[in-house]
């Protein structure tokens, strides 16, 4: 290790150290504010809520200042210790200092080397990250998920595109430290999808040959019950089964839609496949008929609605760019392919601007306002728009931002698709969601008067095969009916899959809007919002 490397380490530890002071000084200024102010309640709560914010930036400058600790007691203990003459016993000196951290820190000495190991990713192959987690604008779970993302993958990629709002194709939406962890990691996992070096088909078909269902013993008489599946088939399962636990729902069902979800699982499990509608539930309740039989040998393609979005040239074949499956993220091409050829029923087509990969127009089935807005919304939001919110049910609530009774408009910029919970989060309490637009979806103030933003669709142009040339698209004038037009250079476009598709349309008419279903669940709540 040389003296300048040293010197420069040690001075990034010092700044680091002088920006946990920074807080720390904060942090004193909130506590000893007076509260001499008009509203001290109102400034109390203000301050609490300042304070918790600036204690988050500190622990990320402190994790920061760890990483680089870390990394420098590394770089240090192998100058100090002689050379090893031997591959064993250059793994004993790791040992041995790995065994050194973790007694440190009291931390177990897996523990210690996993905090080795992403602090020397931070400090030698993710440069941004850690000035970001330096600064306190994203936190240490962030910079876990961008080492972990990273991996096998350009980290400066990654890195640019969530975390340098001047590069040409930056994020879109709130910024990477705004998304809770969860919702972090699902944007970077859909990036990762799409920006593999590997082809998502080959990594697929290797990791389909890993499905199982494993069971897991629990305390109190319980057990755990899991399935690792391909993508659309887990996201059939818990569509159909959310489904189905909506509908037995009502006044007088005890249990919860988790529990719902639980018990008819179980039984379609242990029916025999067929319809019964005798059968009842476990641990009573409402009867519910058996699931449909299934296909020896195959597992059938799911009939719940989804939505897919499959960029054209990947649904011919033509490049294996990834598809968008509804509540899940990027799926092979083929399996799209599949899904649409054999549950056509339950897709609708989506048309997406081959410039930035947003939406443009539904299927033409879906000509109804009312259902085509709602699938737009679907489209827009992804999922719940509270920010930090999971739910990708299919049958959250359409819903005024502004109410209908007070001028508000059904509209694509005045409609949201929250989840119940946070659906009536809007209704009963001060919290207010803020103007959407058409590919925005709206952001939420709180009775604080605090905004937080709400997460975006990350959508992407889609990618052109080199062996098709790209024409000019600028407008010019039209060919005389004698002009004869040049033929086509490159090679013959793959044949249409789904040559039939105008008779499957007109056979299957989309069925008449139901107006009802916009209507306010909550009518009471204009009484409310003019309080």
């Amino acid at each position: 290790m040389s003296v300048d490397s040293s010197a420069d380490n040690s001075a990034d530890s010092s700044a680091a150290v002088e920006a946990v002071a920074a807080s720390v000084a904060v942090l004193a200024a909130l506590a000893e504010a007076g509260t001499d102010r008009p509203d001290p309640l109102r400034s109390l709560a203000d301050d609490c809520l300042d304070g918790l914010a600036e204690v988050a930036r500190l622990e990320a400058r402190t994790a920061a200042l760890k990483a680089k600790l870390a990394a420098n007691y590394v770089q240090a203990a192998r100058a100090l210790a002689s050379p090893a003459p031997s591959p064993q016993e250059r793994t004993a000196h790791e040992l041995a200092l790995i065994a050194e951290l973790a007694c440190a820190l009291t931390v177990s000495e897996r523990t210690a080397a996993a905090l080795l190991s992403e602090s020397h990713a931070l400090t030698t192959a993710l440069p941004r990250t850690l000035t970001a987690l330096g600064s306190g604008t994203i936190s240490w779970q962030h910079a876990r998920i961008i080492i972990d993302e990273t991996d096998t993958l350009d980290p400066a990629a990654l890195e640019t595109h969530f975390l340098d709002p001047d590069t040409p194709t930056p994020a879109r939406g709130c910024p990477a430290g705004d998304l809770v962890p969860s919702r972090f990691r699902a944007k970077a996992l859909t990036w990762r999808e799409r920006h593999h070096p590997i082809s998502i088909e080959k990594r697929h078909a290797k990791r389909a040959q890993d499905r199982r269902v494993e069971y897991t013993p629990d305390k109190d008489g319980m057990a755990w019950l899991s399935a690792h599946l391909p993508a659309a088939t887990a996201a059939a399962i818990w569509n159909r089964t959310t489904t189905a636990a909506r509908a037995l729902q009502s006044p007088h069902e005890p249990r919860t839609l988790a529990q719902l979800r639980a018990d008819i699982t179980a039984t379609w499990l242990l029916t025999n496949g067929t319809n019964n509608t005798n059968d009842e539930m476990p641990d009573g309740g409402t009867e519910v008929s058996g699931a449909e039989p299934g296909q020896a040998g195959r597992v059938p393609s799911p009939k719940a609605q989804v939505l897919i979005t499959v960029p054209v040239l990947s649904l011919l074949g033509a490049t294996d760019e990834p598809a968008m499956l509804d509540g899940y993220g990027p799926i092979p091409p083929s399996m799209a392919r599949r899904l649409i050829t054999d549950g056509a029923d339950s897709f609708h087509r989506v048309l997406t601007d081959p410039r930035d990969g947003a939406p443009l127009e539904i299927g033409r089935t879906s000509y109804r306002v009312t259902k085509a807005q709602r699938q737009w919304l679907r489209l827009r939001d992804g999922k719940c728009p509270f920010p930090g919110c999971n739910n990708h049910s299919l049958d959250n609530e359409a819903d005024h931002l502004l109410a209908w009774a007070h001028g508000g408009t059904t509209g694509i910029s005045n409609l949201a698709q929250p989840c119940p919970k946070h659906h009536r989060l809007k209704h009963r309490t001060g919290w207010t969601p803020t103007t959407a637009s058409k590919n925005s979806p709206p952001g939420w103030t709180s009775p604080s008067q605090r905004h937080y933003p709400s997460e975006h669709q990350d959508w992407e142009p889609p990618h052109w095969p080199h062996h098709i040339p790209i024409t000019e698209t600028q407008p010019g004038p039209d060919p005389s009916p004698d002009e004869e037009l040049p033929a086509y250079p490159g090679p013959e476009m793959p044949p249409d899959p789904f040559p039939d598709w105008h008779s499957f349309t007109a056979a299957h008419p989309w069925p008449d809007a139901d107006m009802d279903d916009m209507n306010d669940p909550f009518p009471e709540s204009s009484a409310f919002e003019g309080a």
